[in-house]
């Protein structure tokens, strides 16, 4: 099948390599031509595992293709999928302008019947804008509102796991209209996702309405239990209790499950926080007020400082003289995204109390290198106060003590004795709870996790 991809980013080149991969014809577009040029020359702007790979095959089979010629690309796809952002506005609601843009653009170039499909995350009633738009350049060439239909289809992918989840999904949503386009598009989209679907159906049909709000319910209710596992662990610290202890107790009850319940220094990414965000206020916009995401929210943000505190309380609030190192920096393992990560708040904390900060990532070093001009605006000395290094022992030598912030693989077993002997003090903060703490003390490790104890 022919299709389109809007929106060369994450979601939009995961989506349009995995398609390409099933052997459709896609055609990419973004209007950011330094994107374009890049995945042109060879190149992929984002992290993520197994996806240039994926690009390149696709490339030289001449299933995909990139471009920032938007005529071209409403002429290409029967399936126009739009995957551009929708950062949070001022209020913390969806920011929808590139997707009604997207819509415009394909109502102002079709010519022949379209299926256009909401492939961004957006707040319900996103569909009757989109489709308002295109009607509405329709008519003004004198077109029939009947050649387009729109569907939601809301992705459901993990950063660092994306290429896998999109070729294994555990579901696929879709919302169509209940009229005779709607009715074709649902066809079209069978079709389409059929290869996915061969082993069992994994596909659940609904209105738009609902796919639109499906997507905003899984991803709050998985920030919900991550806030509720933090509070959790931080009253463990106040009792003497054992987090993972609890986490095996609760998650062990088929109700619960083991999924979402490690505690740590607050999610961010670009999901998690602006979808929480966005259903909150779309609720407000209809006179309700979520108090438990409001309360999920809350709880987040207040997590991000959790190691800050206890660096506070083992050091003193003045750090003037003290040098940590920090492990991890993106918001996840196995992704470069840098969009509200916990290590930006821990290490913008720690240079305000005077400390010098030495970090390293695995991935994310340019981009953390980008964020932190943006974080020290206005403070080049704080700025001077964080070095990056390429080598994550590099970073502890002669560090008052360890600060682990994101969980790679590569930190999980490290060499304890040269951890030791290069830090000034044996201390590790670890906000993952990568270690077990008895095996720390016999080490002669002073550690501290996020509610552990012996």
């Amino acid at each position: 099948m022919k299709v389109t991809i809007i929106g060369s980013g994450y979601v939009g080149l995961v989506t349009g390599a995995c398609l390409a991969e099933q052997g459709n014809n896609v055609f990419c577009v973004d209007v950011d031509p330094k994107k374009i040029e890049i995945l042109n020359s060879g190149g992929v702007p984002i992290y993520e595992p197994g996806l240039k790979e994926m690009i390149e095959r696709n490339r030289a089979a001449g299933r995909l293709q990139f471009s920032t010629d938007i005529a071209a690309s409403v002429a290409h796809g029967d399936i126009q999928f739009i995957a551009v952002g929708t950062p949070p506005d001022e209020d913390g609601s969806a920011d929808l302008q590139y997707v009604v843009a997207a819509a415009r653009n394909i109502g102002r170039h079709m010519t022949t019947p379209k299926v256009i499909v909401d492939k961004s995350t957006v707040p319900v009633g996103t569909a009757d804008k989109v489709s308002a738009a295109i009607t509405e350049e329709l008519q003004k060439r004198g077109l029939s509102p009947e050649l387009c239909s729109v569907v939601s289809n809301p992705e459901f992918l993990k950063e660092g796991a994306a290429v896998e989840d999109f070729m294994r999904p555990d579901r696929i949503v879709i919302g169509t209209q209940n009229t005779p386009s709607g009715l074709r598009a649902k066809e079209q989209m069978r079709k389409l996702y059929a290869p996915f679907n061969r082993h069992h159906e994994r596909t659940y049909y609904m209105d738009v309405k609902s796919a639109e709000l499906t997507k905003y319910a899984a991803n709050a209710m998985l920030a919900t239990r991550i806030s509720f596992m933090n509070e959790l662990a931080n009253l463990a610290d106040l009792v003497g209790a054992d987090i993972e202890a609890v986490r095996q107790g609760i998650g062990s009850d088929s109700r619960i499950g083991y999924g979402f319940l490690y505690s740590g220094t607050g999610y961010g990414g670009s999901c998690f926080p602006k979808d929480v965000s966005a259903l909150s206020k779309t609720a407000i916009e209809h006179g309700r007020d979520l108090k438990i995401l409001d309360a999920v929210e809350a709880v987040n943000e207040a997590q991000k400082y959790i190691l800050v505190e206890k660096i506070e309380k083992r050091f003193g609030a003045d750090l003037k003289g003290k040098k940590f190192a920090v492990w991890g920096l993106a918001f996840k393992p196995n992704t470069d995204d840098m969009r509200e990560a916990p290590s930006r708040v821990i290490i913008q904390e720690l240079v305000k109390r005077g400390a010098q900060v030495i970090a390293h990532d695995p991935v994310a070093m340019p981009e953390t290198q980008h964020c932190l001009e943006v974080d020290f605006k206005g403070n080049p000395a704080g700025l001077k106060q964080v070095t990056l290094v390429d080598d994550p022992m590099t970073a502890t030598q002669d560090a008052d003590a360890l600060v682990i912030v994101t969980e790679w693989k590569a930190f999980r077993s490290p060499d304890f004795e040269l951890l030791k002997a290069k830090l000034k003090n044996p201390i590790i903060f670890d906000g993952r709870n990568l270690y077990e703490p008895q095996a720390m003390q016999e080490l002669g490790i002073e550690y501290q996790g996020i509610g552990r104890h012996n």
